[in-house]
């Protein structure tokens, strides 16, 4: 199975749902953070802390990585910042440009996966904002080590990150609200479920296929890559069974302590 392919194709279905991750942001929203006022959320519900962005976004070049849908990269453009979102699904990307064209707002959109910035420089960014879609790859180190790469020495790394105890349970009973033990991390929906339940639960649905990756390759991971984890919080989604028991979704803010570019025999490839 293509995984990328397909998960391309899913999300731009996403879009034709109207699912909520897809629908750009409104006028208003726009002219509040023109003036200073904004928010935006790299996990489902709580607000980004505004300590964990420069004091002043103006000039800088922030990279919205597998970050389309038109709801966070405009936000950031409106406060002032240089902004360009990275994204697999096409569609999504068209959210951003139609907020763009709607507002006036400068944003270069890039058609990628999220694991390969190969067309970007070295340190060409001063801030990567990574909400919680690398559930949608097989590996996240390849993430890491390219937005190590990518970002300026002392740059920021933003990251929502999704609890991989998600995924130790079967995916029917938790779509039914009911918590089964099944499953080990890492997780795999096309490894780990049978095919006729992968055929059932996920693809005839038009769901993306999903990774629960284990927590020393979401956070060691970042430090391997030369990262220094500096902020933390978590958060729930009303909508998860898993909410009345714990939070399940959390946010790392990364520095960037790399002050060479990442060699050849250091990169993890997708």
């Amino acid at each position: 199975m293509d995984v990328l392919k397909y998960n391309q194709e899913s999300w731009d279905g996403q879009v034709e749902k109207g699912n909520e991750w897809t629908l750009p942001v409104d006028e208003l929203t726009i002219a509040a953070a023109r003036e200073g006022n904004w928010q935006i959320v790299l996990t489902p519900t709580k607000p980004v802390p505004r300590h964990w962005f420069p004091s002043d976004l103006k000039g800088q070049s922030i990279l919205c990585l597998a970050s389309g849908g038109g709801q966070q990269a405009p936000v950031l453009a409106a406060a002032g910042a240089k902004v360009v979102v990275f994204d697999a699904s096409a569609k999504q990307l068209q959210q951003d440009d139609f907020v763009a064209k709607r507002e006036g707002l400068e944003i270069v959109t890039e058609l990628g996966d999220m694991r390969d910035l190969s067309r970007f420089d070295d340190a060409s960014f001063d801030l990567i904002f990574h909400p919680c879609s690398n559930v949608f790859i097989e590996s996240v180190l390849p993430v890491w080590q390219e937005s190590a790469r990518v970002l300026r020495p002392g740059g920021v790394l933003l990251s929502g990150l999704t609890n991989p105890i998600e995924y130790i349970f079967d995916l029917k009973a938790w779509n039914e609200g009911r918590l089964e033990v099944r499953h080990s991390i890492p997780y795999s929906d096309v490894k780990d479920l049978a095919q006729e339940e992968l055929q059932e639960l996920v693809l005839d649905q038009g769901e993306p296929v999903c990774f629960g990756h284990s927590l020393q390759d979401l956070i060691q991971g970042q430090i391997d890559a030369g990262f220094v984890i500096a902020g933390f919080y978590e958060d729930k989604w009303s909508e998860n069974p898993l909410s009345a028991f714990i939070d399940s979704y959390f946010a790392t803010k990364a520095i960037n302590g790399t002050k060479n570019k990442v060699g050849s025999e250091q990169k993890v490839e997708p």
